[in-house]
């Protein structure tokens, strides 16, 4: 099977597989980590490869500040080798952590509550501050 095309069902070892294709987001779980990169091994029983230049947009200086081994993760397919059942994958511009790996949960409104009331804020404080001052100079 030629390499980087388009398959809908492989059929390997008896098992037929998912489709796997140039941009497809799958499940995987990191199997090793390198200076180099992050290895994987996909659902579909494909391993591969998430180069350090595709971790992030940001200089990695460390693989581990991003990926653990055992971690399940999604990973964007760059290239597929059918053949060697190997992937050239991509974490960047997707929300690779699963959900239950996830721990923040973001609201509708953001930093829209904290952005209304911080003038409010700051201007009750300087307030107290400058009432302080007044009272200690008077003394």
């Amino acid at each position: 099977m030629p390499k980087g095309k388009n398959i809908d069902i492989i059929k390997n070892e008896g098992v037929l597989m998912d489709k796997i294709e140039i941009g497809k987001i799958v499940n995987a779980t990191i199997t090793g980590i390198e200076s180099y990169g992050a290895f994987f091994s996909s659902d579909d029983n494909f391993t591969g490869l998430i180069h350090i230049s595709e971790i992030s947009d940001d200089f990695v200086r460390n693989i581990s500040d991003y990926l653990c081994v055992g971690e399940k993760i999604k990973i964007k397919v760059l290239d597929v080798d059918f053949e060697k059942k190997h992937i050239k994958a991509s974490i960047k511009h997707i929300n690779y952590r699963n959900e239950e790996n996830s721990r923040i949960i973001e609201t509708l409104h953001g930093f829209e509550t904290l952005k209304q009331l911080l003038p409010k804020w700051i201007k009750s404080k300087i307030t107290e501050i400058e009432n302080e001052t007044d009272k200690s100079i008077m003394k």
